[in-house]
């Protein structure tokens, strides 16, 4: 009898959560919700989350805040949505670099993207554009190529980030010329060298790229993006320039913790479905010169997974190895 009724204690203190659980899920929302944005306050990683967050907290009746934990190329960030309870009240505003080039380049990765994560939405994207000097004599990406070609030493190509090296390298890889790749630490100071001539092209987001491109300083001779962006009809796409397999993107998009309930999580994904429907949400990403990205959760892992593996195949191909956070 005894026996018996220690059995019964356990499994009721085993139900116990579960249940607690159940009655969690069937209360969702019920109190504040936290955006995590791994970078700092006034960037546009930060001004998306605001945004977005915003718009969420229409939709599902409960106010978002966002909290800034910028470092660690957003590794920050993850580990404290990933040491966060899985209850969905702590989201984690991503983007490629924390998901798809760290796993790459650091080898002391505090998460794992696709293990410790799971996908509410996406958020939005930006085309990679290939710029050179807006008094260059390349016109058009073939020029580019020809010129490296025929080129004693590789061209040197401007980059801010291990994941647009990557990039440069698949580049090359698919046009069969080697490029030099300068590291830059702005985004800024890259262009302002690209204008003067002091580096022969650079692989930039068109976000950033845009202003000075329509200013005539630097000039798009080609867009990585599925299809032309509307702000510039006029430059190609990579694709329709000969290599139709090369698509790149930067972008955002929001995740909770692998063993948040399904229940949430759909209740996440269709109050950012609703959010981004919303006609402020294009007005916001048209403003910025992006895109928005409605991925759900299925198609966000299948987005991800896909980056994912392109970058790590180009990355080994290329000897870009990985190194300590430390």
């Amino acid at each position: 009898m005894r026996h018996w009724l220690c059995m019964l204690a356990a499994a009721i203190a085993l139900a116990a959560p579960s249940a607690a659980a159940l009655a969690q899920e069937k209360d969702y929302p019920n109190r504040v919700i936290k955006f995590v944005v791994p970078f700092a306050t006034g960037s546009g990683g930060d001004t998306s989350g605001r945004f977005f967050g915003e718009q969420l907290a229409r939709v599902i009746g409960q106010p978002v805040v966002v909290e800034n934990r910028p470092g660690g190329s957003g590794s920050l960030g993850a580990v404290s949505v990933k040491n966060a309870p899985p209850d969905g009240y702590t989201v984690l505003v991503a983007g490629w670099s924390a998901q798809t080039v760290n796993p790459i380049v650091v080898s002391d990765l505090p998460y794992d993207p696709i293990k410790d994560f799971r996908p509410i939405s996406g958020l939005t994207r930006s085309m990679t554009s290939i710029v050179v000097s807006g008094s260059s004599s390349i016109k058009t990406l073939a020029d580019l190529v020809a010129a490296a070609k025929a080129a004693k030493q590789p061209l040197n190509v401007g980059t801010i980030s291990v994941g647009q090296q990557i990039v440069l390298e698949w580049l090359a890889s698919l046009t069969g010329v080697k490029f030099a790749n300068v590291p830059y630490k702005s985004g800024s100071q890259m262009l302002v060298d690209l204008s003067s001539g002091q580096i022969d092209a650079a692989i930039e987001g068109l976000t950033t790229a845009g202003p000075v491109i329509h200013a005539g300083k630097v000039r798009a001779v080609a867009v990585a993006g599925e299809a032309r962006h509307a702000q510039f009809p006029d430059v190609p796409t990579v694709k329709e320039s000969g290599f139709p397999e090369f698509i790149n993107y930067g972008w955002s998009a929001l995740y909770v913790r692998a063993d948040t309930p399904d229940a949430i999580v759909k209740l996440l994904a269709d109050g950012m479905s609703k959010a981004l429907a919303n006609p402020a949400s294009r007005e916001f990403v048209l403003k910025n010169g992006n895109e928005l990205m409605p991925l759900g959760p299925v198609e966000m892992r299948q987005f991800e997974e896909s980056q994912l593996t392109r970058f790590r195949s180009v990355a080994e191909k290329a000897g870009i190895g990985k190194s300590s956070m430390r």
